[in-house]
C-alpha cells in the first residue's frame, strides 16, 4: 500500500507544480499583453506598468480569455488605435509562447 500512497502523492505533487506554472504562464502572458496594448497606445513607461496590471487583474472576471480579450480590444479602439478581434487574439498567442519561454529561461 505504501508504493500505492508513494505514487499518489507524486501525482498530487506533480498537479500542483503544473497548475502554479500555468497559472505563472498566464499571469506573464497579460502582463507582456498589457506592455504591448500600452506600446501601441503610446503610453509612458509608468503608464505602461499600471495598464499592464489592469490587464491581470482583468483576466480575473471570468474564467477564460475573453474578458482579457474584451479590455484590451474596447481599450484599444477607444484610444484610436485599428484593431479587431483576430489581432488581439494573434498577440495572445504569440505572448502566450513568450511567456513560457521565459519562464523556463528564469529557471535555468
Amino acid at each position: 500500500m505504501t508504493t500505492f500512497n508513494d505514487r499518489e502523492q507524486a501525482f498530487e505533487a506533480k498537479y500542483a507544480r503544473d497548475e502554479e506554472m500555468a497559472f505563472r504562464i498566464l499571469a506573464r502572458r497579460n502582463r507582456l499583453l498589457g506592455e504591448w496594448a500600452a506600446r501601441l497606445m503610446g503610453l509612458t513607461e509608468v503608464e505602461g506598468e499600471a495598464y499592464a496590471k489592469e490587464v491581470i487583474r482583468a483576466d480575473f472576471e471570468e474564467a477564460g480569455d475573453e474578458d482579457v480579450i474584451r479590455k484590451l480590444l474596447g481599450d484599444l479602439t477607444a484610444a484610436g488605435i485599428e484593431t479587431d478581434d483576430a489581432k488581439i487574439r494573434e498577440a495572445l498567442a504569440h505572448k502566450t509562447v513568450d511567456a513560457r519561454r521565459q519562464l523556463i529561461e528564469s529557471k535555468s
